[in-house]
């Protein structure tokens, strides 16, 4: 076994230790005390600090950083799969879960990112005003990958009830209060992607759906292939799409995610909003989208009659 692939093991290791550590911490506590706000934003407390994002704030970023921005439930585990896929079919470089998630974590993480080879994968659900902006200086390629509204909140719903570092909800009703008012983890679906669509023209972002991936996962991979630069042989594309398909994914889940596999790897399908929203509710998303975001080039993006009419 080579250095690479027993530091992998290792830190493969820590991670899942680290998971169950937080699982163990959150056990026991209120929906309250698992919530903690920085600059107005909610967060799971379990995963984030102050102090992680105080250090955050002075992480340095690199040119060839690959980061990944995406509202909860949007698509984050899928992307972040495919970067590491591709990149390894270029380089061999073995996946690095456990730093993925920029502002997961205890602060001495940003060390070890800091020692970590290029290209680094790094996600988020940080809003753009949170996001380092070293990232911008020096013009990080940024991948958002965005879903339509009423899946991303079935969806979110699920996986809040179902992660247990996560703050419950005891029916859908409350869930949708609290989505529809912003009142969540990460804040309002609407706001975080107006911030972003403010920026969509400053270079080095890409927009993709997770409904374009669904329907034609080559043709997306094409995309960010080209975006990257990485210049995978069609050969190397379709090798990244057979081990990104949600099937392959929720088959190999208990490796990555190890207890939460099933939290992370549910159902992954278009219109499942329509098995809990009611038509009322329904109108509150579209009259939501119509104010936030139609006629922007993010909501543009969403194709909103096909995916979210009732």
């Amino acid at each position: 076994m080579s250095d690479s692939t027993e530091q992998n093991k290792s830190n493969h290791e820590k991670f899942q230790a680290e998971i169950k550590r937080m699982v163990e911490e959150a056990k026991g506590k209120t929906p309250e005390e698992l919530k903690m706000t920085y600059k107005g934003i909610n967060y799971p407390s379990p995963l984030c600090s102050v102090p992680t994002f105080e250090a955050m704030e002075r992480f340095e970023a690199r040119e060839d950083d690959v980061l990944i921005i995406t509202y909860p439930k949007c698509g984050t585990n899928w992307s972040i799969k495919i970067l590491h896929e591709m990149l390894f079919e270029l380089h061999g470089k073995e996946p690095t879960l456990d730093q993925a998630m920029l502002e997961f974590g205890k602060p001495d993480k940003y060390e070890n990112l800091n020692q970590q080879p290029s290209p680094r994968v790094l996600a988020s659900h940080l809003n753009y005003e949170n996001v380092p902006k070293t990232f911008f200086e020096k013009k990080t390629k940024i991948l958002i990958i965005m879903r339509n509204p009423k899946d991303a909140a079935v969806s979110y719903y699920h996986f809040m009830n179902n992660n247990p570092v996560l703050p419950t909800y005891s029916s859908w009703d409350l869930f949708f209060k609290d989505f529809i008012s912003g009142d969540v983890i990460y804040g309002s679906y609407f706001d975080y992607h107006l911030g972003w669509d403010r920026h969509i023209d400053d270079g080095n972002i890409l927009v993709l759906t997770f409904e374009d991936m669904k329907a034609d996962l080559p043709a997306e991979l094409k995309k960010i292939n080209d975006f990257y630069g990485l210049n995978l042989t069609d050969e190397q594309i379709l090798q990244t799409q057979d081990k990104t398909t949600f099937k392959s994914m929720k088959e190999k889940s208990a490796d990555t995610h190890g207890k939460l596999a099933d939290v992370f790897f549910r159902k992954g399908e278009i219109g499942d909003w329509k098995s809990l929203f009611t038509e009322e509710q329904s109108k509150e998303v579209d009259a939501k989208f119509e104010k936030y975001l139609a006629g922007t080039k993010l909501g543009e993006k969403i194709n909103y009659p096909k995916y979210c009419t009732f």
